[in-house]
C-alpha cells in the first residue's frame, strides 16, 4: 500500500482485499450518502471525505494527507492482512468459502464509539434508509456542519457533550420512536463517564458487554456490533434474525435452533474471528436470502 498526493486527491494505491461498496453497503455504517459516478461521502470523526474506488486504488477528494493518514486508512482497516484473515477462517470451515468468495472485499471499519452506540440503538426493527435518515437527521440539527460536495451538505455526528441537550421528546421529533428514551438514557450515560470507550476497551469482551447491556434497550446484539465495529473487540459474533437464519441453514440444516447455541458454536469454529466471518456471512446470506423460505 502507499499513499500519494496527486493534485487534488490523495491515492492510496494497491489495496488488497478491498472493495469500497462491499463494505460501506454491508449495514455496518450509516454516516455516508452513495454519490454518482460511484463515489461515497463518508462522515466519521467530525471530518469527511469523498472517497472512489478504481480498481485497487482508493481516491481520495476533500482531505488531506494528514487525514488519509491518520483518520481513513484506519477508519477502513487498510493496514490489516485480510488474506490471512480470509485463509484462517477457511482452514477453519471451509463452508465460508462461498460467502468470503461472494463478499471478497468486506472490511470491518473502525468507528467512533458513541456515534455507533447511538446508531444501532436506533436499528433496532428499522430498515438502514430510515436509520441513515435519522442519522443524518440528528447531525444537521446537533452536529457541526463540515461542507459540501456537489449540492450534498455534510454534518458531524453531535460529539458527547452535545448529545446532553438532546431530550427525549427532541429524539421522538426525529422519528426514534420507542428508542427515544433508550437513546437519552445513553447520552447521559456517556456524559456522566459510566460508559466510555476508553474503560471499555481495558476491561474486555465479556465485561464489555456486560457494561454495554446496563445501557436501557441494548441487548445482546446491539452490544456485539458496538463492540465489533468501534471497540475492536473481533471475536464478536452480532446475532439478530438474518444470522439466526444464515446459521440455521449453513449449519443446522435449517432446523430452529437458539441464538445461545449460534453462539456457542460461532466461537468454537471462529474464535477471535468471529466478527470477519459474521460480516461475510451475514452480507452473503441476506443477499441471498438464505433461510427465507424455511421461517
Amino acid at each position: 500500500m502507499e499513499v500519494v498526493k496527486n493534485g487534488d486527491k490523495i491515492i492510496v494505491k494497491d489495496i488488497k482485499d478491498f472493495d469500497i461498496a462491499q463494505t460501506l453497503l454491508c449495514g455496518q455504517c450509516f454516516h455516508f450518502d452513495e454519490l454518482n459516478d460511484n463515489k461515497f461521502g463518508v462522515v466519521a470523526y467530525s471530518t469527511y471525505c469523498i472517497v472512489s474506488q478504481k480498481g485497487s486504488d482508493l481516491i481520495f477528494e476533500k482531505s488531506s494527507l494528514n487525514e488519509v493518514k491518520n483518520i481513513w486508512i484506519p477508519y477502513f482497516d487498510l493496514e490489516r492482512d485480510y488474506a490471512f484473515i480470509k485463509k484462517y477462517l477457511l482452514e477453519k470451515d471451509d463452508k465460508l468459502k462461498t460467502a468470503i468468495d461472494e463478499k471478497w472485499g468486506i472490511r470491518l471499519l473502525n468507528q467512533e464509539f458513541h456515534e455507533i452506540l447511538l446508531s444501532f440503538i436506533i436499528s433496532q426493527n428499522k430498515q438502514i434508509p430510515h436509520i441513515k435518515k435519522i442519522v443524518k437527521d440528528i447531525s444537521e440539527k446537533y452536529g457541526e456542519y463540515l461542507g459540501e460536495y456537489e449540492d450534498v451538505k455534510f454534518y458531524a455526528f453531535p460529539e458527547i457533550e452535545d448529545l446532553n441537550k438532546i431530550t427525549v421528546e427532541d429524539y421522538r421529533e426525529l422519528k426514534t420512536g420507542f428508542r427515544a428514551p433508550y437513546l437519552k438514557d445513553a447520552s447521559d450515560k456517556l456524559n456522566d463517564g459510566s460508559i466510555d470507550f476508553n474503560m471499555l476497551r481495558s476491561i474486555g469482551y465479556d465485561k464489555a458487554i456486560e457494561k454495554l447491556t446496563d445501557i436501557k434497550g441494548v441487548g445482546l446484539k446491539v452490544a456485539n456490533c458496538v463492540s465489533l465495529f468501534s471497540l475492536g473487540y473481533r471475536n464478536s459474533f452480532p446475532i439478530d434474525v438474518w444470522i439466526k437464519r444464515i446459521m440455521e441453514h449453513v449449519y443446522f440444516n435449517d432446523m430452529d435452533v437458539s441464538k445461545e447455541e449460534i453462539a456457542k458454536l460461532a466461537d468454537k469454529l471462529y474464535g477471535n474471528f468471529g466478527g470477519y466471518a459474521q460480516q461475510y456471512l451475514f452480507s452473503y446470506g441476506k443477499d441471498m436470502s438464505l433461510g427465507k423460505d424455511v421461517k
